[in-house]
């Protein structure tokens, strides 16, 4: 029987759900899915300090967000807990006994002071630095003596010189001369595991088969490489995603934008979206088709096709492709996702028909839910005609508007289509009585009761204002331009 694909995402607490974890999230979901393995949660909370609570809540209500919805968990369980770091730090002290016990480990009593020196000579010899192993042979009474002052010693693993060769899915064969790694440090004087350690440790037990994670943790690999041989376990397979650059291929940062899912989200962007986005920052789909969803997305994710390189965050193909989906989304679910948008509006003054009406004439332009802010305006306020001040005492609106003004009395709000040939009408009326343009008279009706000269259909944006409105607008308008 093949072995269980399982993969893990295991971000640290210490701050809002970073989009560059989300996508190596997503591709450890999709890796999973597509070989109907399992999808493990893991906090990595060891750094006590800088971890909280509310940083863990993110994690959780961002992921779930993106719909990556995962197997076993903090949260949920599983048979291989627990899954937060800082409950398993009774685990560590045996597999580092179990190191030292078959001579791939040793107790070292040196000082931070010490080994701050160490690296002083060595940056003064211009040479990289490497622990000088001064504890290595130290013998029994020696490190009693040490003991007995109240000395704690940690634990370094002790790393042979060797050319250690392994095959990275995505980056492909990778070389490193473990003679330049040195002597490294796994568990802490207090007792705790370094993070090169505990991860091995969690892994291992985790039985995780398959570890995909942001080439920044290159350089732990061939460490941690060395710690599953010397343990005598399965070494998993690794592969290395390229990082996500800001438009100007410096590091992603809040300079650039939004970079916390959660951020994305509060700005209107949709987590389907957002999803299929990042998706593609390093990945492209086989058939060309940019816009899918997260299941073809899986079934047509394939691993070793990942680019190597590092993926550039295009703030506007984001913009674009949310726009997609706004624009194809189910005008219902959409209308739910806008309302909160709304709170400033009182929405209560139209009913949930109208609500989705208004959605619905107003989406084609919008790229961000927040749009809908603005871009609706004029359906819950009076219109500010400030911006359209010469239009509204222009030669043409003050005989368009009048005249509009009576035709309005006449009209079906209930039937677009006879609001529409009436309008029709008008123009006609004035083309041949006045010789105005059709969209100079529109601009003025448009101006009259919205305060812009663009936004919504003209015909639905006149049959959901309703007749008082229409009238109430177009009065204000006409006195207005005297």
């Amino acid at each position: 029987m093949s072995e269980e694909i399982r993969v893990r995402i295991a971000p640290s607490p210490s701050g809002n759900l970073h989009i560059g974890t989300a996508r190596t999230a997503l591709f450890n979901y999709l890796f999973a899915k597509k070989n109907n393995g399992k999808y493990v949660l893991r906090i990595e909370d060891t750094d006590l300090d800088r971890s909280s609570e509310a940083f863990k809540q993110n994690i959780f209500d961002s992921l779930k967000a993106l719909g990556l919805s995962w197997d076993e968990g903090p949260d949920i369980g599983g048979p291989y807990g627990p899954y937060k770091q800082s409950q398993r730090f009774d685990i560590y002290p045996k597999y580092a006994q179990m190191l030292i016990d078959k001579g791939y480990a040793y107790e070292c009593f040196c000082s931070n002071e010490d080994l701050e020196k160490e690296h002083e000579i060595a940056k003064e010899k211009k040479i990289p630095y490497k622990y000088s192993r001064k504890c290595l042979n130290l013998t029994k009474e020696e490190k009693d003596a040490l003991k007995a002052k109240g000395i704690k010693p940690s634990i370094r693993f002790k790393v042979d010189a060797k050319e250690l060769i392994f095959n990275d899915m995505v980056k492909g064969e990778l070389k490193f001369d473990t003679n330049l790694i040195g002597d490294f440090a796994i568990m802490k004087s207090n007792g705790t595991p370094t993070y090169n350690f505990a991860v091995v440790i969690d892994d291992m037990l985790m039985k995780i088969s398959h570890v995909i994670r942001g080439e920044d943790h290159i350089s732990n690999t061939p460490k941690q490489i060395l710690i599953y041989e010397a343990l005598g376990a399965k070494v998993p397979q690794f592969g290395h995603l390229g990082m996500i650059l800001a438009p100007d291929r410096s590091k992603l940062s809040k300079r650039h934008g939004a970079t916390a899912v959660s951020d994305f989200i509060k700005q209107g962007y949709l987590t389907d979206a957002l999803l299929n986005f990042v998706a593609l920052l390093g990945w492209a789909p086989s058939d060309g088709n940019e816009i899918k969803n997260v299941d073809e997305i899986a079934a047509d994710f394939r691993i070793n096709e990942i680019s190597s390189s590092n993926s550039i965050f295009e703030y506007e193909k984001l913009n674009w492709m949310n726009g997609q989906y706004i624009k194809k989304m189910d005008i219902s679910k959409l209308t739910d996702l806008v309302l909160p948008f709304l709170k400033n509006y009182n929405t209560s003054i139209y009913s949930r028909k109208q609500l989705e009406h208004i959605i619905e004439v107003t989406r084609e332009p919008v790229t961000l839910l927040s749009d809908f802010e603005n871009d609706t305006y004029y359906f819950f306020n009076e219109p500010d005609y400030t911006e359209v001040d010469e239009i509204i005492k222009g030669d043409v609106a003050k005989i368009v508007l009048p005249k509009f003004l009576e035709q309005v009395q006449n009209y079906d709000f209930d039937n677009e289509e006879d609001i529409h040939d009436k309008l029709g009408e008008l123009r006609s009326y004035f083309k041949e009585n006045h010789s105005f343009k059709p969209k100079e008279t529109m601009w003025a009706i448009r101006s009259a009761l919205t305060g812009r000269t663009r936004g919504a259909d003209m015909v639905a944006t006149i049959q959901i204002l309703g007749k008082d409105e229409a009238n109430k607008r177009l009065k204000t308008a006409i006195n207005y331009a005297q």
